[in-house]
């Protein structure tokens, strides 16, 4: 089957209003998650199913991304995660590592002035050694920019590894223990917690995968410790706002124990 060559960069979403307001769900608004983290996985599939390169792929998922953000916006979730490129990423080829790095700083580039007249306070989550110097550069000017918007804080993970935050968390804990500033035999979860990269954000509720794929693969392990799952069989670039609705739609059914007992 031949599929038409599309150059997906030049693709958009509409300003605020996004939708017309009978589309969107009414989720009940105490039961909407708080915090939604999305592992956007597939775009190479996506693109070798259409006979294309995998960067096609990834150029496919950007303006799905900001629809995704844009259906956030409109059910009432405060935080979305993104999991943009992971410390594991680097085992990439070198080709996809360097288009990888030059796109995540152009999308910024070129969305922060669209995030800002949406009211998204762009945030990171990640270390920064190995992260191309250009890429922190863009996050840092989209962060200042973006710092007292609060319709919703959209961090992209970046360079950004579960464990490596864990063990980044214990070593800034191990540094005030050796500075004399806090007792080695006093450590507790709320210390790790707050250590964390951004520690002011509140715990994931929920966590989607696309793909079919039915892994974590190293996101948010200590935040979503009690998130519930989600699993899209859709590729990224298939994904978007309506299907995030559906995610929504799905999580709002589900009974959250916490480890106690529901009393009814």
């Amino acid at each position: 089957m031949a599929f038409e060559h599309v150059d997906y960069t030049s693709l958009d979403v509409p300003a605020a209003p996004f939708s017309d307001p009978s589309i969107i769900p009414a989720f009940p608004k105490n039961k909407v998650p708080r915090h939604i983290g999305i592992i956007m996985d597939g775009n190479g599939r996506w693109a070798q199913r259409r006979g294309l390169t995998r960067t096609n792929g990834h150029q496919a998922a950007e303006p799905v991304v900001f629809d995704t953000i844009a259906g956030a916006i409109e059910a009432g979730v405060r935080y979305l995660s993104l999991y943009t490129f992971s410390t594991e990423n680097w085992k990439r080829s070198p080709q996809e590592v360097r288009f990888l790095m030059g796109f995540s700083r152009d999308i910024i580039h070129r969305r922060v002035a669209q995030m800002d007249e949406w009211g998204v306070r762009v945030r990171w989550s990640g270390r920064r050694p190995k992260l191309w110097k250009s890429v922190i550069d863009e996050l840092e000017v989209a962060m200042e920019r973006t710092k007292y918007n609060s319709t919703i804080d959209v961090v992209f993970c970046i360079n950004y590894g579960g464990r490596a935050e864990i063990a980044d968390a214990a070593a800034a804990i191990a540094k005030k223990v050796r500075d004399g500033k806090i007792s080695g035999d006093r450590v507790t979860e709320s210390m790790v917690a707050e250590h964390l990269y951004n520690p002011d954000i509140p715990d994931c509720d929920l966590v989607i995968r696309t793909s079919g794929e039915q892994r974590t693969s190293n996101f948010l392990p200590w935040e979503a410790a009690y998130a519930e799952l989600d699993f899209s069989s859709q590729l990224f670039p298939d994904y978007g706002r309506k299907a995030l609705w559906r995610s929504i739609d799905h999580y709002v059914h589900r009974d959250r124990r916490f480890g106690g007992v529901n009393a009814k």
